[in-house]
Protein backbone atom coordinates (compact mmCIF):
# COMPACT_ATOMS: atom_id res chain seq x y z
CA UNK A 1 0.00 0.00 0.00
CA UNK A 2 1.65 3.21 -1.15
CA UNK A 3 1.30 6.17 1.18
CA UNK A 4 3.70 8.49 -0.67
CA UNK A 5 5.34 11.77 0.24
CA UNK A 6 3.17 14.80 0.82
CA UNK A 7 3.27 17.85 -1.38
CA UNK A 8 4.23 21.21 0.04
CA UNK A 9 1.43 23.22 -1.57
CA UNK A 10 -1.40 22.28 0.74
CA UNK A 11 0.90 22.41 3.76
CA UNK A 12 1.97 25.94 2.90
CA UNK A 13 -1.61 27.02 2.37
CA UNK A 14 -3.03 25.84 5.68
CA UNK A 15 -0.64 25.92 8.62
CA UNK A 16 -0.53 22.94 10.95
CA UNK A 17 -2.13 20.64 8.39
CA UNK A 18 -0.48 17.54 7.09
CA UNK A 19 -1.28 15.93 3.74
CA UNK A 20 -1.96 12.36 2.72
CA UNK A 21 0.66 12.12 -0.01
CA UNK A 22 0.94 12.43 -2.83
CA UNK A 23 -2.37 14.22 -2.80
CA UNK A 24 -1.63 17.90 -2.59
CA UNK A 25 -5.27 18.55 -1.78
CA UNK A 26 -5.66 16.32 1.29
CA UNK A 27 -5.24 17.66 4.79
CA UNK A 28 -4.97 16.16 8.23
CA UNK A 29 -6.41 18.76 10.59
CA UNK A 30 -5.21 18.63 14.19
CA UNK A 31 -8.20 17.16 15.97
CA UNK A 32 -8.93 15.28 19.15
CA UNK A 33 -5.96 16.59 21.12
CA UNK A 34 -7.77 17.46 24.34
CA UNK A 35 -5.87 14.73 26.20
CA UNK A 36 -2.62 16.42 25.23
CA UNK A 37 -3.73 19.86 26.37
CA UNK A 38 -1.04 20.40 29.06
CA UNK A 39 2.21 18.67 28.04
CA UNK A 40 5.48 19.37 29.70
CA UNK A 41 8.17 21.17 27.72
CA UNK A 42 10.07 18.02 26.73
CA UNK A 43 6.90 16.33 25.45
CA UNK A 44 5.97 19.43 23.54
CA UNK A 45 9.36 19.59 21.85
CA UNK A 46 9.23 15.88 21.05
CA UNK A 47 5.79 16.26 19.54
CA UNK A 48 6.83 19.24 17.46
CA UNK A 49 9.81 17.28 16.14
CA UNK A 50 7.68 14.23 15.31
CA UNK A 51 5.03 16.30 13.52
CA UNK A 52 7.72 18.19 11.61
CA UNK A 53 9.40 14.98 10.45
CA UNK A 54 6.06 13.53 9.45
CA UNK A 55 5.19 16.70 7.57
CA UNK A 56 8.48 16.51 5.67
CA UNK A 57 7.71 12.94 4.64
CA UNK A 58 10.41 11.50 6.92
CA UNK A 59 8.03 8.99 8.38
CA UNK A 60 10.52 6.28 9.22
CA UNK A 61 12.46 8.86 11.23
CA UNK A 62 9.27 10.08 12.88
CA UNK A 63 8.12 6.56 13.76
CA UNK A 64 10.02 6.01 17.07
CA UNK A 65 9.01 9.45 18.32
CA UNK A 66 5.40 8.83 17.40
CA UNK A 67 5.47 5.47 19.18
CA UNK A 68 6.64 7.15 22.38
CA UNK A 69 4.16 10.00 22.11
CA UNK A 70 1.18 7.75 21.45
CA UNK A 71 2.11 5.55 24.38
CA UNK A 72 2.13 8.64 26.59
CA UNK A 73 -0.94 10.23 24.97
CA UNK A 74 -3.17 7.42 23.62
CA UNK A 75 -6.11 9.79 23.10
CA UNK A 76 -4.25 12.16 20.77
CA UNK A 77 -6.20 11.56 17.59
CA UNK A 78 -3.80 13.42 15.31
CA UNK A 79 -0.78 11.45 16.46
CA UNK A 80 -2.72 8.19 16.14
CA UNK A 81 -3.24 8.90 12.46
CA UNK A 82 0.37 10.00 11.94
CA UNK A 83 1.59 6.82 13.60
CA UNK A 84 -0.74 4.71 11.47
CA UNK A 85 0.56 6.29 8.27
CA UNK A 86 4.16 5.81 9.41
CA UNK A 87 3.55 2.16 10.22
CA UNK A 88 2.22 1.60 6.71
CA UNK A 89 5.41 3.04 5.26
CA UNK A 90 7.52 0.96 7.65
CA UNK A 91 5.65 -2.19 6.62
CA UNK A 92 6.95 -1.72 3.08
CA UNK A 93 10.51 -2.12 4.34
CA UNK A 94 9.90 -5.48 6.04
CA UNK A 95 10.87 -8.69 4.27
CA UNK A 96 8.78 -10.75 6.69
CA UNK A 97 5.32 -10.60 5.15
CA UNK A 98 3.58 -11.65 8.34
CA UNK A 99 5.29 -8.87 10.27
CA UNK A 100 4.37 -6.38 7.54
CA UNK A 101 0.74 -7.48 7.71
CA UNK A 102 0.71 -6.97 11.49
CA UNK A 103 1.99 -3.43 10.99
CA UNK A 104 -0.83 -2.70 8.57
CA UNK A 105 -3.47 -4.20 10.86
CA UNK A 106 -2.13 -2.13 13.74
CA UNK A 107 -2.27 0.96 11.54
CA UNK A 108 -5.89 0.16 10.74
CA UNK A 109 -6.73 -0.09 14.46
CA UNK A 110 -4.98 3.20 15.22
CA UNK A 111 -6.78 5.07 12.46
CA UNK A 112 -10.11 3.60 13.51
CA UNK A 113 -9.48 4.71 17.10
CA UNK A 114 -8.58 8.20 15.89
CA UNK A 115 -11.82 8.36 13.94
CA UNK A 116 -13.77 7.30 17.03
CA UNK A 117 -12.05 10.11 18.93
CA UNK A 118 -13.33 12.60 16.38
CA UNK A 119 -10.58 12.84 13.76
CA UNK A 120 -12.53 12.94 10.51
CA UNK A 121 -9.82 14.79 8.57
CA UNK A 122 -9.21 13.90 4.91
CA UNK A 123 -6.03 12.04 5.90
CA UNK A 124 -7.89 9.97 8.50
CA UNK A 125 -10.80 9.30 6.15
CA UNK A 126 -8.53 8.27 3.28
CA UNK A 127 -6.50 5.97 5.48
CA UNK A 128 -9.68 4.40 6.86
CA UNK A 129 -10.87 3.77 3.32
CA UNK A 130 -7.56 2.27 2.18
CA UNK A 131 -7.06 0.12 5.26
CA UNK A 132 -10.65 -1.08 5.25
CA UNK A 133 -9.90 -2.72 1.91
CA UNK A 134 -6.95 -4.73 3.23
CA UNK A 135 -7.22 -8.43 2.36
CA UNK A 136 -7.75 -10.85 5.23
CA UNK A 137 -4.05 -11.76 5.38
CA UNK A 138 -2.93 -8.12 5.32
CA UNK A 139 -0.74 -8.68 2.26
CA UNK A 140 -0.43 -6.24 -0.63
CA UNK A 141 0.07 -7.95 -3.98
CA UNK A 142 1.26 -6.33 -7.18
CA UNK A 143 1.47 -9.36 -9.49
CA UNK A 144 0.78 -13.06 -9.76
CA UNK A 145 4.34 -13.53 -11.03
CA UNK A 146 6.65 -14.22 -8.03
CA UNK A 147 9.61 -12.55 -9.71
CA UNK A 148 7.61 -9.40 -10.43
CA UNK A 149 6.27 -9.45 -6.88
CA UNK A 150 9.81 -9.59 -5.47
CA UNK A 151 10.90 -6.70 -7.67
CA UNK A 152 7.93 -4.59 -6.60
CA UNK A 153 8.53 -5.32 -2.93
CA UNK A 154 12.16 -4.31 -3.34
CA UNK A 155 11.05 -1.11 -5.04
CA UNK A 156 8.60 -0.27 -2.28
CA UNK A 157 11.21 -0.89 0.41
CA UNK A 158 13.68 1.39 -1.39
CA UNK A 159 11.01 4.04 -1.91
CA UNK A 160 10.15 4.02 1.80
CA UNK A 161 13.86 4.60 2.57
CA UNK A 162 13.88 7.48 0.04
CA UNK A 163 16.38 5.59 -2.12
CA UNK A 164 14.61 6.54 -5.32
CA UNK A 165 17.35 5.33 -7.68
CA UNK A 166 17.13 1.84 -6.20
CA UNK A 167 13.35 2.03 -6.38
CA UNK A 168 13.51 2.94 -10.07
CA UNK A 169 15.81 0.01 -10.80
CA UNK A 170 13.43 -2.37 -9.05
CA UNK A 171 10.36 -1.03 -10.87
CA UNK A 172 12.24 -1.25 -14.16
CA UNK A 173 12.93 -4.92 -13.44
CA UNK A 174 9.26 -5.48 -12.73
CA UNK A 175 8.28 -3.82 -15.99
CA UNK A 176 10.87 -5.81 -17.92
CA UNK A 177 9.18 -8.98 -16.66
CA UNK A 178 5.63 -7.64 -16.90
CA UNK A 179 5.33 -4.57 -19.20
CA UNK A 180 1.63 -4.11 -18.42
CA UNK A 181 2.06 -3.80 -14.66
CA UNK A 182 0.15 -0.62 -13.75
CA UNK A 183 1.65 -0.26 -10.28
CA UNK A 184 5.21 -0.46 -11.58
CA UNK A 185 4.54 2.30 -14.12
CA UNK A 186 2.72 4.42 -11.55
CA UNK A 187 5.43 4.05 -8.91
CA UNK A 188 8.12 4.79 -11.49
CA UNK A 189 6.33 8.06 -12.20
CA UNK A 190 6.01 8.83 -8.50
CA UNK A 191 9.70 8.12 -7.93
CA UNK A 192 10.68 10.59 -10.65
CA UNK A 193 8.19 13.02 -9.13
CA UNK A 194 9.93 12.72 -5.77
CA UNK A 195 13.27 13.38 -7.52
CA UNK A 196 11.74 16.55 -9.01
CA UNK A 197 12.25 15.16 -12.49
CA UNK A 198 8.82 16.34 -13.55
CA UNK A 199 9.24 15.71 -17.27
CA UNK A 200 9.95 12.02 -16.82
CA UNK A 201 7.34 11.76 -14.09
CA UNK A 202 4.70 13.16 -16.44
CA UNK A 203 5.69 10.71 -19.15
CA UNK A 204 5.36 7.79 -16.76
CA UNK A 205 2.06 8.98 -15.29
CA UNK A 206 0.73 9.11 -18.83
CA UNK A 207 2.07 5.64 -19.50
CA UNK A 208 0.22 4.33 -16.44
CA UNK A 209 -2.95 6.04 -17.67
CA UNK A 210 -2.64 4.29 -21.02
CA UNK A 211 -2.14 0.94 -19.31
CA UNK A 212 -5.45 1.36 -17.53
CA UNK A 213 -7.45 4.56 -18.09
CA UNK A 214 -10.11 3.39 -15.64
CA UNK A 215 -7.94 3.55 -12.50
CA UNK A 216 -7.98 6.95 -10.83
CA UNK A 217 -4.59 6.91 -9.13
CA UNK A 218 -2.27 8.04 -11.93
CA UNK A 219 -4.55 10.99 -12.75
CA UNK A 220 -4.65 11.99 -9.10
CA UNK A 221 -0.87 11.69 -8.56
CA UNK A 222 -0.27 13.65 -11.77
CA UNK A 223 -2.70 16.34 -10.58
CA UNK A 224 -0.68 16.70 -7.39
CA UNK A 225 2.55 17.13 -9.31
CA UNK A 226 1.00 19.69 -11.64
CA UNK A 227 -0.38 21.63 -8.68
CA UNK A 228 3.10 21.73 -7.13
CA UNK A 229 4.25 23.36 -10.35
CA UNK A 230 1.35 25.83 -10.25
CA UNK A 231 -0.48 24.40 -13.25
CA UNK A 232 -3.92 24.33 -11.63
CA UNK A 233 -5.79 24.20 -14.94
CA UNK A 234 -4.10 21.00 -16.07
CA UNK A 235 -4.39 19.59 -12.55
CA UNK A 236 -8.12 20.19 -12.80
CA UNK A 237 -8.22 18.24 -16.05
CA UNK A 238 -6.46 15.31 -14.41
CA UNK A 239 -8.92 15.33 -11.50
CA UNK A 240 -11.83 15.31 -13.92
CA UNK A 241 -10.30 12.23 -15.54
CA UNK A 242 -9.84 10.67 -12.09
CA UNK A 243 -13.53 11.18 -11.33
CA UNK A 244 -14.48 9.59 -14.64
CA UNK A 245 -12.19 6.65 -13.93
CA UNK A 246 -13.58 5.91 -10.45
CA UNK A 247 -16.68 8.03 -9.80
CA UNK A 248 -17.60 6.20 -6.60
CA UNK A 249 -14.19 6.49 -4.94
CA UNK A 250 -14.50 9.05 -2.14
CA UNK A 251 -10.78 9.87 -2.19
CA UNK A 252 -11.21 11.45 -5.62
CA UNK A 253 -14.03 13.71 -4.45
CA UNK A 254 -12.18 14.80 -1.32
CA UNK A 255 -9.36 15.87 -3.58
CA UNK A 256 -11.66 17.73 -5.95
CA UNK A 257 -13.24 19.59 -3.03
CA UNK A 258 -9.82 20.61 -1.77
CA UNK A 259 -8.71 21.69 -5.27
CA UNK A 260 -11.74 23.98 -5.37
CA UNK A 261 -10.84 25.38 -1.94
CA UNK A 262 -7.25 26.08 -2.95
CA UNK A 263 -8.39 27.77 -6.14
CA UNK A 264 -11.23 29.69 -4.49
CA UNK A 265 -13.87 28.15 -6.71
CA UNK A 266 -17.11 26.49 -5.69
CA UNK A 267 -17.22 22.73 -5.91
CA UNK A 268 -20.79 22.07 -7.02
CA UNK A 269 -22.21 18.80 -5.80
CA UNK A 270 -25.24 18.76 -8.08
CA UNK A 271 -28.39 17.27 -6.58
CA UNK A 272 -32.03 17.60 -7.59
CA UNK A 273 -34.41 16.68 -4.76
CA UNK A 274 -37.62 16.11 -6.69
CA UNK A 275 -40.52 17.07 -4.38
CA UNK A 276 -43.15 14.58 -3.38
CA UNK A 277 -46.56 15.46 -4.80
CA UNK A 278 -49.62 15.71 -2.55
CA UNK A 279 -52.72 13.82 -3.60
CA UNK A 280 -55.27 16.58 -3.05
CA UNK A 281 -55.38 20.28 -3.83
CA UNK A 282 -55.75 21.31 -0.19
CA UNK A 283 -52.51 19.53 0.73
CA UNK A 284 -50.81 21.01 -2.28
CA UNK A 285 -51.68 24.51 -1.17
CA UNK A 286 -50.51 23.86 2.36
CA UNK A 287 -47.18 22.46 1.17
CA UNK A 288 -46.11 25.74 -0.34
CA UNK A 289 -45.28 24.14 -3.70
CA UNK A 290 -45.85 26.26 -6.78
CA UNK A 291 -48.85 24.74 -8.62
CA UNK A 292 -47.24 25.44 -12.01
CA UNK A 293 -44.43 22.98 -11.18
CA UNK A 294 -46.67 20.13 -10.08
CA UNK A 295 -47.12 18.59 -13.57
CA UNK A 296 -43.34 18.14 -13.77
CA UNK A 297 -43.05 16.47 -10.37
CA UNK A 298 -46.07 14.27 -11.14
CA UNK A 299 -44.47 13.24 -14.43
CA UNK A 300 -41.30 12.23 -12.59
CA UNK A 301 -43.07 10.14 -9.96
CA UNK A 302 -45.34 8.54 -12.55
CA UNK A 303 -42.34 7.22 -14.50
CA UNK A 304 -40.68 5.96 -11.32
CA UNK A 305 -43.85 4.12 -10.27
CA UNK A 306 -44.13 2.56 -13.71
CA UNK A 307 -40.57 1.25 -13.58
CA UNK A 308 -40.95 -0.12 -10.08
CA UNK A 309 -43.86 -2.27 -11.11
CA UNK A 310 -41.18 -4.34 -12.81
CA UNK A 311 -42.36 -4.51 -16.41
CA UNK A 312 -40.18 -1.73 -17.86
CA UNK A 313 -37.15 -2.95 -16.01
CA UNK A 314 -37.57 -6.49 -17.28
CA UNK A 315 -37.84 -5.24 -20.86
CA UNK A 316 -34.74 -3.07 -20.50
CA UNK A 317 -32.70 -5.68 -18.61
CA UNK A 318 -34.03 -9.11 -19.62
CA UNK A 319 -30.85 -10.79 -18.37
CA UNK A 320 -31.42 -9.59 -14.77
CA UNK A 321 -33.71 -11.59 -12.51
CA UNK A 322 -34.79 -8.84 -10.09
CA UNK A 323 -35.61 -5.14 -10.26
CA UNK A 324 -32.93 -2.61 -9.32
CA UNK A 325 -32.67 1.16 -9.49
CA UNK A 326 -31.12 1.99 -12.85
CA UNK A 327 -29.83 4.78 -15.07
CA UNK A 328 -32.63 4.36 -17.66
CA UNK A 329 -35.29 4.68 -14.95
CA UNK A 330 -33.97 7.89 -13.40
CA UNK A 331 -33.05 9.40 -16.75
CA UNK A 332 -36.51 8.79 -18.21
CA UNK A 333 -38.20 10.18 -15.10
CA UNK A 334 -36.08 13.34 -14.97
CA UNK A 335 -36.48 13.86 -18.70
CA UNK A 336 -40.25 13.58 -18.35
CA UNK A 337 -40.15 16.25 -15.63
CA UNK A 338 -37.93 18.50 -17.75
CA UNK A 339 -40.26 18.20 -20.74
CA UNK A 340 -43.23 19.08 -18.51
CA UNK A 341 -41.41 22.25 -17.47
CA UNK A 342 -40.91 23.45 -21.05
CA UNK A 343 -44.24 25.31 -21.42
CA UNK A 344 -43.31 27.55 -18.48
CA UNK A 345 -40.65 29.18 -20.62
CA UNK A 346 -43.31 30.62 -22.91
CA UNK A 347 -44.52 33.32 -20.53
CA UNK A 348 -42.81 35.79 -18.25
CA UNK A 349 -44.21 34.46 -14.97
CA UNK A 350 -43.29 30.87 -15.84
CA UNK A 351 -39.76 31.83 -16.86
CA UNK A 352 -39.32 33.73 -13.60
CA UNK A 353 -40.58 30.72 -11.64
CA UNK A 354 -38.03 28.48 -13.38
CA UNK A 355 -35.27 30.93 -12.55
CA UNK A 356 -36.31 31.16 -8.90
CA UNK A 357 -36.75 27.41 -8.31
CA UNK A 358 -33.32 25.79 -7.94
CA UNK A 359 -34.46 22.27 -8.79
CA UNK A 360 -36.55 23.23 -11.80
CA UNK A 361 -33.94 25.63 -13.15
CA UNK A 362 -31.08 23.16 -12.87
CA UNK A 363 -33.13 20.33 -14.33
CA UNK A 364 -33.95 22.50 -17.32
CA UNK A 365 -30.26 23.33 -17.84
CA UNK A 366 -29.23 19.68 -17.63
CA UNK A 367 -31.92 18.69 -20.12
CA UNK A 368 -31.00 21.41 -22.59
CA UNK A 369 -27.34 20.41 -22.36
CA UNK A 370 -28.19 16.73 -22.86
CA UNK A 371 -26.47 15.86 -19.59
CA UNK A 372 -29.16 14.26 -17.46
CA UNK A 373 -27.51 10.84 -17.77
CA UNK A 374 -24.14 11.99 -16.35
CA UNK A 375 -25.95 13.76 -13.53
CA UNK A 376 -27.74 10.54 -12.61
CA UNK A 377 -24.53 8.50 -12.70
CA UNK A 378 -22.45 10.92 -10.63
CA UNK A 379 -24.99 12.31 -8.18
CA UNK A 380 -27.47 9.47 -7.79
CA UNK A 381 -25.05 6.58 -8.20
CA UNK A 382 -26.38 4.09 -5.69
CA UNK A 383 -25.49 0.40 -5.94
CA UNK A 384 -28.09 -0.13 -8.67
CA UNK A 385 -27.27 2.84 -10.87
CA UNK A 386 -23.53 2.26 -10.44
CA UNK A 387 -23.89 -1.00 -12.36
CA UNK A 388 -24.74 1.01 -15.47
CA UNK A 389 -21.69 3.28 -15.28
CA UNK A 390 -19.03 1.33 -17.16
CA UNK A 391 -21.21 0.64 -20.19
CA UNK A 392 -22.26 4.29 -20.36
CA UNK A 393 -18.68 5.52 -20.02
CA UNK A 394 -17.51 3.25 -22.82
CA UNK A 395 -19.92 4.96 -25.22
CA UNK A 396 -20.23 8.47 -23.77
CA UNK A 397 -16.95 9.51 -22.17
CA UNK A 398 -17.22 12.97 -23.72
CA UNK A 399 -20.58 13.62 -22.04
CA UNK A 400 -19.24 12.65 -18.63
CA UNK A 401 -16.32 15.02 -19.08
CA UNK A 402 -18.61 17.81 -20.28
CA UNK A 403 -20.86 17.40 -17.24
CA UNK A 404 -17.96 17.57 -14.78
CA UNK A 405 -16.52 20.55 -16.62
CA UNK A 406 -19.73 22.57 -16.82
CA UNK A 407 -21.65 21.63 -13.70
CA UNK A 408 -19.30 20.23 -11.05
CA UNK A 409 -15.77 21.64 -11.22
CA UNK A 410 -15.56 25.24 -12.42
CA UNK A 411 -12.18 26.32 -13.81
CA UNK A 412 -9.79 28.30 -11.61
CA UNK A 413 -9.60 32.09 -11.92
CA UNK A 414 -7.68 33.48 -14.85
CA UNK A 415 -3.94 33.13 -14.51
CA UNK A 416 -4.00 29.93 -12.47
Amino acid sequence: MRIPQQSSLWFSLLLCLCALPPVVFQANAAQGNAAWAKPDTSDQQKRQKAVALFGEGKRLEALPLLEELVQENPQDAELLVDLGASLIEHAATLTDREAAAKERFRARDLVQKAWQLGNASPLAENLRQLLRDLPANGAIRFSNDPAVERAMEAGEAAFARHDFEAALRAYAKALELEPTNYSAALFTANSYDRKNDFTRAGEWYERAMRLDPDIETAYRYYADMLAKQGDMAKARGMLIQAAMAEPYNKIVWREIRAWALINKTAFKLVYLPIPLVAKDDASIGASGQAPQLLPAWRAYHSVIADWRKGGKFQKQFPQEAAYRHSLPEESEALTAAAVALQPLRQDENGAELLADNTVAGLLRKLHEAGLIDPYVLFSLGDSGIARDYKAYRAANRNKLEEYLDKFVMPPPPAGK
